[in-house]
C-alpha cells in the first residue's frame, strides 16, 4: 500500500511542508529511514537524524523549524507522537480489513455471522455460533458451539475459543490464544489417584479487551471467568478458572493467576507474577514483575518481592539484604574480639 503526502497530512489534519506527492509504503525509525518510508520526530534527542535521514516522510511537531537543510518532507502536526500512533492504527485497519469467506473451512448451518465478515482457511464455526458485524476470523481458527461474538473482533490465526464464550465489541484475539478450556479442576480420593470436576461455566470477555498471543483464559467450574472491559492481556499468561479482572487493568507476560481470584480497576501488574487463589486485589494495585502474591491487597498498594512487600519496604529491606555478607563478617569480627576479651 502507498500513501501521499497529502493522503497522510488529510488523515492526520496537518500540513504538508515539501513535497506533497512523495508516495511511502513502509514505516521506519528516523535513524534509519529509507527512500520510500515514513518516519516522525517526536522525543528532541532524535533532532539531530532529521538532517540526515533518508525517509521520505517524517511527522514532527508544528513548531518544528530546520536549522540545516533537509531532504525529507515534512508534515506538521500539533502531538508528532500521537499523530503516528493514529497513523499505524489506521494503517492495521486498512491491513486487516480483509472481507469474504476463504476455503476449506467450516461453517455450521446453523452459525450465523453479520456484514463485512472475513474467515480463513481452515477455520471452523461450530453450531449455534453468533457473530456481529466487521469481524475477522483468520486462518486455522476455531470457535466452538454457541459462541457469541460482538462486532468488531478480530480472532488471528490459530486462536482457539471453547463453546459458550462470550465476547464483546472491539477486542483482539491474537494467535495461539485459547479462551474457554477447562479449569483446573480435580479432586483426590482414597488411593491418591484424581477425579476429574467438570468445568460447566464459561468464559466472558468484556468490550475493548486485548488477549496476547498464547494466553489462556479458563472456564468456570460454576458461573463465569470474567475479563470486564478494556482489560489487556500481554502475551503467555495463565487465567485460571471464576477469576475476575476488573476494568482497564493491564498484565505483561508469564504470569499466573489461580482460581477464584478477584482483581480489581486500573490494575497494573508486571511479568512473571504469580498470584495465588481465592483473593482479592484492590483498584489501582501496582505489582512490580516476578512478585508472589499470596494475600489479600488493599486498593492503591504498591507490592514487590516475593511473597510480596509493601514497594518502599522491599527496597529498603534489599539495601540491607544485598549487604548481608559483610554485615556477617562485621558480626563475626566482633563476635572473635568478644571471645579474645573474655578469655584474658
Amino acid at each position: 500500500m502507498k500513501f501521499t503526502a497529502t493522503q497522510i497530512a488529510g488523515i492526520l489534519e496537518g500540513e504538508v511542508e515539501g513535497n506533497p506527492q512523495i508516495a511511502v509504503h513502509k514505516l521506519s525509525k528516523i535513524e534509519e529511514g529509507e527512500k520510500g518510508s515514513l518516519t516522525f520526530l517526536a522525543n528532541p534527542k532524535y533532532t539531530s537524524y532529521i538532517y540526515s535521514t533518508k525517509a521520505s516522510i517524517t511527522i514532527v511537531n508544528k513548531d518544528f523549524v530546520p536549522e540545516q537543510s533537509i531532504t525529507t518532507t515534512l508534515i506538521k502536526v500539533d502531538d508528532a507522537y500521537k499523530s503516528f500512533s493514529k497513523l499505524l492504527e489506521y494503517y492495521n485497519q486498512v491491513k486487516n480489513n480483509k472481507v469474504g469467506i476463504e476455503n476449506p473451512c467450516y461453517i455450521s448451518e446453523t452459525a450465523k455471522y453479520g456484514e463485512e465478515f472475513y474467515l480463513g482457511a481452515f477455520a471452523y464455526l461450530g453450531n449455534n455460533v453468533n457473530i456481529g458485524n466487521n469481524v475477522k476470523v483468520y486462518p486455522n481458527a476455531y470457535i466452538g458451539d454457541n459462541v457469541t461474538i460482538g462486532n468488531n473482533v478480530i480472532v488471528f490465526a490459530g486462536a482457539k475459543v471453547y463453546s459458550e464464550t462470550i465476547i464483546g465489541n472491539n477486542c483482539v484475539i491474537h494467535g495461539g490464544a485459547i479462551i474457554g478450556a477447562d479449569g483446573f479442576g480435580f479432586t483426590p480420593n482414597a488411593n491418591g489417584e484424581y477425579s476429574k470436576v467438570p468445568q460447566t461455566g464459561n468464559v466472558i470477555i468484556e468490550d475493548n479487551v486485548d488477549i496476547g498471543a498464547g494466553t489462556t483464559i479458563d472456564r468456570a467450574t460454576l458461573g463465569s471467568t470474567i475479563l470486564r472491559k478494556g482489560v489487556k492481556l500481554d502475551n503467555q499468561i495463565q487465567i485460571a478458572h471464576n477469576v475476575e479482572i476488573g476494568e482497564h487493568t493491564a498484565i505483561a507476560a508469564q504470569t499466573g493467576v489461580a482460581g477464584s481470584t478477584k482483581i480489581g480497576k486500573n490494575c497494573l501488574i508486571g511479568g512473571q507474577v504469580g498470584i495465588v487463589g481465592h483473593i482479592t486485589i484492590g483498584d489501582r494495585v501496582r505489582i512490580q514483575a516476578q512478585s508472589g502474591i499470596g494475600r489479600n491487597v488493599k486498593d492503591d498498594e504498591v507490592l514487590q518481592g516475593s511473597p510480596a512487600l509493601n514497594y518502599g519496604d522491599f527496597n529498603k529491606s534489599y539495601v540491607h539484604f544485598k549487604n548481608l555478607p559483610k554485615l556477617a563478617n562485621q558480626i563475626s569480627n566482633i563476635e572473635k574480639k568478644v571471645e579474645g576479651e573474655q578469655n584474658k
